[in-house]
């Protein structure tokens, strides 16, 4: 006499083997869970800084005295000339170089090289912070220099101010963030916590930090460009 097996989805066999395999840290289409969560975070910090760029667009579109000239407002004086988005271009370009070293990081802990490894995320937390310096002189210059706050604006739309501490402040907010995570896990690399268990957490590291960069790619050229 044949048994017959239940094989209906939603039965308490299949709920088990779910509750099993995820205490058992298991794998989905070979890729682990703190990356999957990263990529999952990620997706929606994409919508959240879509939004904000929508909402500048849209802000920007409405306003009804004329927008500030960026190439002006964020202009810096060397050897007695004027150079247009000077400090905005070296930060572009810090933030790139630490794209670089980030994923030079993730190659030597696949690798398995340990003391590289820390060197190249430590270098890449302190282009971080070196970023997060030069954001700070900009936002000085701006607020004491040229009296521009969130709610007001000397040099025409008011509502440049506000967008632009929003913005800015949010994507530094997330370099912040990201230096601090670096830290955490370089020192963790250091004691030799990942030794047995790989060294994924350094790329899922550096995904949170490709992403944060290439964000600012996109502020670069929709504020201070266009």
């Amino acid at each position: 006499m044949s048994q017959n097996t239940d094989n209906t989805p939603g039965t308490a066999d299949d709920f088990q083997g779910l509750v099993a395999d995820w205490s058992a840290d298991k794998e989905t289409f070979a890729m682990p869970w703190g990356k999957l969560m990263m990529w999952i975070f990620l997706l929606g910090d994409t919508f959240i800084f879509g939004i904000f760029l929508v909402g500048y667009m849209a802000v920007r579109m409405a306003a009804v005295d004329p927008w500030p000239a960026t190439e002006e407002i964020f202009s810096m004086t060397m050897f007695g000339h004027e150079f247009p988005l000077l400090l905005i271009a070296i930060m572009t370009f810090v933030l790139i170089t630490s794209s670089g070293t980030m994923a030079m990081a993730v190659r030597s802990g696949y690798m398995g090289d340990r003391r590289k490894t820390v060197l190249f995320m430590a270098i890449t937390a302190l282009l971080g912070l070196t970023f997060l310096g030069m954001q700070a002189y900009e936002w000085a210059t701006l607020i004491f220099n040229y009296d521009i706050r969130p709610w007001g604006n000397p040099f025409g739309a008011e509502q440049f101010g506000a967008v632009f501490f929003m913005i800015t402040g949010f994507h530094g907010l997330h370099v912040l963030g990201g230096v601090i995570y670096l830290t955490i896990i370089a020192r963790r690399v250091h004691k030799g916590v990942y030794e047995n268990k790989g060294y994924s957490i350094v790329e899922i590291t550096g995904l949170y930090w490709h992403f944060v960069d290439l964000v600012w790619v996109f502020i670069f050229a929709f504020f201070y460009l266009l």
